[in-house]
């Protein structure tokens, strides 16, 4: 992956990350501009994973946005909105950071 690739990888994270804390705000406290606030990120979001996919193919671009966002999303949720995730879900998390790892390995690549 180039760094170009990164960089809007970065963006769209950040951005979901951001569409994300947006939408737990209308979950909680309600108002349409919010929702729709939330589904504009979330509409720029996708824009920025195009541009990923077009890089790296659907499979890399996915596997790579899912687990950059459920730890930056996981992030925020425990030290912004005060949750706490349980053994089992750090676990979880863990091995798909170890699962994404492994796909995106570099083909011929020694371990």
């Amino acid at each position: 992956m180039s760094a170009i690739t990164f960089l809007w990888l970065g963006l769209a994270t950040t951005v979901f990350v951001a569409a994300n804390a947006v939408l737990k705000t209308y979950a909680v406290k309600g108002g349409l501009p919010v929702l729709i606030g939330a589904l504009l990120l979330f509409c720029l979001g996708n824009w920025l994973m195009v541009q990923v996919m077009k890089a790296n193919g659907l499979g890399l671009a996915i596997a790579l946005s899912a687990i950059f966002q459920l730890v930056a999303i996981s992030v925020m949720a425990i030290f912004v909105f005060g949750e706490r995730p349980t053994g089992l879900q750090l676990a979880g998390m863990a091995l798909g950071c170890v699962a994404v790892t492994m796909i995106a390995w570099p083909a011929g690549a020694k371990g």
